[in-house]
């Protein structure tokens, strides 16, 4: 792997366990996995040579590390939406109960809780209605790329012209998304729960640590390996 080369979410989409160490550093592999390592750590004022043996020195994979850029589009699709997609769907309700009992609680003593329950709601609003258009409307689109490829058939335009404009939108929303929650990491200290946070504190913040982390996975997926793959298809059926 050309680490001093390739881009990020290229990197990442090769590999996942690389994920690890560009999220030790806050490096962005999903949103913006469209960068260097030099450029994310020029920005950073980070070390790019730390990052360079850190990634060298990745202990070898036991299995765990699957390749989803050999997977057929529609197959990553599906996981996407019975994976996470139902995962938004069943832990977004929790956390907004949770966060609206620290508020009510502890609201008074850390008033930053009310300004992360704010966040949340919104992102949650917000994701629904994403979901519903990738999977109303991008995720059938891929479907049928799939099936008339296997086919042979006419594949029929879209109303929505190419695929790169729903494309386009999913990929704003995600970024519109990411910077929520660096907002949400930092009112939270890294999600570190104050010295007097009781059991439900303590529980709400690693909820919410696991709900960004499966969101960096959910956006890796689509932006670094179903979305440019499907504008690839896209374009063969034109050539």
């Amino acid at each position: 792997m050309n680490t001093k080369t390739d881009y990020i979410g290229a990197m990442v989409a090769e590999d996942f366990r690389t994920a690890a160490v560009f999220k030790k550093y806050g490096i962005d592999f999903c949103c913006k996995g469209g960068r260097t390592i030099s450029d994310a750590c020029e920005k950073k004022g980070i070390d790019e040579q730390k990052i360079y043996e850190e990634i060298e020195n990745l202990p070898k994979s036991g299995g765990a590390n699957i390749d989803f850029t050999s997977w057929p589009l529609d197959l990553l699709a599906d996981y996407v939406e019975k994976t996470h997609h139902r995962y938004v769907e069943e832990k977004t309700p929790v956390l907004q109960a949770f966060l609206d009992k620290l508020c009510k609680v502890h609201g008074e003593r850390h008033p930053e809780l009310f300004e992360i329950r704010e966040l949340f709601d919104e992102s949650a609003k917000d994701l629904a209605a994403h979901m519903k258009k990738e999977e109303l409307i991008l995720f059938p689109f891929v479907r049928n790329m799939i099936k008339a490829q296997q086919t042979g058939e006419a594949l029929r335009q879209p109303h929505f012209g190419t695929v790169e404009n729903p494309v386009n939108m999913m990929q704003h929303e995600h970024t519109v998304e990411g910077e929520r929650f660096e907002k949400i990491a930092q009112l939270t200290d890294g999600y570190t729960p104050p010295e007097d946070a009781c059991n439900t504190y303590k529980v709400a913040f690693a909820m919410l640590q696991d709900f960004e982390n499966d969101l960096h996975t959910h956006i890796h997926l689509e932006n670094n390996i179903l979305f440019p793959k499907s504008i690839h298809l896209e374009k063969e059926f034109s050539a």
